[in-house]
Parts: structure tokens; sequence; C-alpha cells
């Protein structure tokens, strides 16, 4: 039981990860003017460069993940059938 504990907690850093990414979007933080690279202005360079950042993180987490089954095999599930036709009238 341990070591099955131990495997989830190991999914979950290599999925924080995807967090990274996000702080692109927290404009305040690097919404200025300077320091100019090549005549971009901070906020742009700071965008272009979360670009190959962004692809790389989540590339990394595809390929540490991508041998582990995202659903658990051998059980039976709990739904009727009138509860996954729900939305269909």
């Amino acid at each position: 039981m341990r070591s099955a504990r131990k495997s989830s907690l190991r999914w979950s850093n290599w999925n924080l990860l995807l967090l990274v990414p996000l702080l692109m979007l927290i404009t305040p933080w690097f919404n200025a003017d300077e320091p100019r690279v090549l005549g971009l202005p901070f906020f742009y360079w700071y965008q272009f460069a979360f670009v190959p950042v962004g692809v790389l993180c989540v590339g990394l987490v595809y390929v540490k993940t991508k041998d582990r089954p995202a659903a658990v095999h051998g059980k039976p599930d709990r739904l009727g059938v009138d509860d996954l036709d729900e939305g269909a009238n």
C-alpha cells in the first residue's frame, strides 16, 4: 500500500510542471519596458522566452507520464446507463 501512495505522489510532482507556463499569465510581474533585448521591451521578449519554456515543460510531463495508465483497470464502473445518457433528451 505504501508503494502505491508513493507512486501517486511522484505523478503529482511531474504534473506540477504544467503550472510553469501559467506564470506567463500573471502580467503585472513583467509589465515593464526595461531591460530591452534586441530593441524589444521586456514585456514582449519575456513572453517570447516563455514559449519554449512552456513547450519544454509540457513535453517533459508527457514523456515522464505517458507509460502510466490514466485510469484504474479491473474495477467495475458505478454509473448506470441512465447516468451515462443524462445529457441526451
